[in-house]
């Protein structure tokens, strides 16, 4: 099986990586428009050369300690089955290839909303990769913030 390509991120130290194909671009910090009696993952909306995207606070869906005051998120512009979604990221990484073979199941220490939204991890020499659900982690609910576990 050929290498797969992932644009690689860092969210509290651990290391985060989407399909090269589902992102559309990486762009700095943006100012963004809040959305009232959203989930409180839902940072806000951005304005993206006229298309409005929806901005996703990653740390706070993957129930991950909140960024410092003053740190400034990476938006990860991300395609997915209802358009194009922002994900915001501690900080870009680079795009790196695996071997399919280096892929395994999520660990088990994963709990939680968290496992719902990573696909598994491929080992690397000095970390883990875990790979991104996209379409999961997108999926915001107003009732909740958490993942269904069905």
């Amino acid at each position: 099986m050929a290498p797969q390509q992932f644009c690689t991120f860092l969210l509290d130290g651990y290391l985060f990586g989407v399909p090269v194909p589902q992102v559309q671009e990486v762009i700095r910090f943006h100012p963004m428009t809040p959305v009232p009696l959203a989930p409180p993952a839902v940072e806000g909306l951005i304005n993206l050369r006229g298309q409005i995207v929806l901005a996703i606070d990653l740390r706070r869906r993957l129930s991950l300690a909140g960024r410092s005051a003053g740190d400034l998120p990476v938006n990860v512009v991300v395609r997915t089955t209802d358009g194009a979604v922002s994900l915001l990221v501690d900080e870009i990484g680079d795009v790196i290839e695996v071997e399919q073979s280096s892929f395994e199941a999520s660990p088990e220490t994963l709990r939680g909303a968290v496992r719902s939204m990573i696909l598994g991890v491929h080992k690397l020499e000095h970390k883990l990769l875990h790979l991104l659900d996209t379409e999961r982690a997108c999926q915001v609910h107003a009732d909740s913030d958490s993942v269904a576990t069905s």
